[in-house]
């Protein structure tokens, strides 16, 4: 599915209402249509706006159930807006600049947000390195008058980590 917004102006209009917003949850997660998230049955009502019946088990389900969404006052649009400002920072984001950013009230609903956006961004399952593996470091940045090295002024700290395989490091082995 190749639905990403490609710039701003993109993403505002491809998320101008919170239908919208969940229209795009529901091709996500059910490209093949709602899909009961109890007994998987595909025979479902819609009750209301993104909710859900099942007709065999009679489970109401929603698309935010089970999502970083769920038991969420604030709208999907604001929700979106949040994850579109994350992944597009370069060098990460504070909590203090997301709340102004999103213009949220209190602080502490910025920082919940941005531990939510990190843990929804791990792959889970993902494996961790074993076996014999290499580390190096370096620091990458332009020239630059004075100290070299550690602690040398505009540079940035890149460390790199690639596991033994068997046909090499880093690579996938069969």
């Amino acid at each position: 599915m190749e639905i990403y917004p490609a710039n701003m102006l993109d993403f505002a209009d491809t998320f101008p209402t919170e239908e919208a917003c969940r229209e795009y949850l529901t091709l996500l997660r059910w490209p093949a249509g709602y899909a009961c998230l109890r007994c998987g049955s595909t025979e479902a009502s819609q009750i209301r706006r993104g909710y859900y019946r099942c007709r065999d088990c009679r489970y109401r389900g929603s698309v935010i159930f089970g999502t970083l969404f769920q038991d969420t006052r604030k709208p999907l649009r604001l929700w979106f807006h949040a994850i579109w400002y994350v992944v597009n920072q370069k060098n990460g984001v504070s909590a203090l600049g997301l709340q102004k950013a999103l213009g949220l009230g209190s602080y502490h609903t910025a920082w919940e947000w941005r531990q939510k956006l990190r843990r929804a961004m791990v792959r889970p399952g993902r494996d961790r390195l074993s076996g014999f593996v290499e580390m190096d470091e370096t620091f990458i940045g332009g020239v630059h008058e004075g100290k070299r090295g550690r602690g040398a002024q505009g540079k940035t700290l890149v460390l790199i980590a690639a596991e033994q395989a068997s046909v090499g490091i880093g690579a996938l082995s069969s």
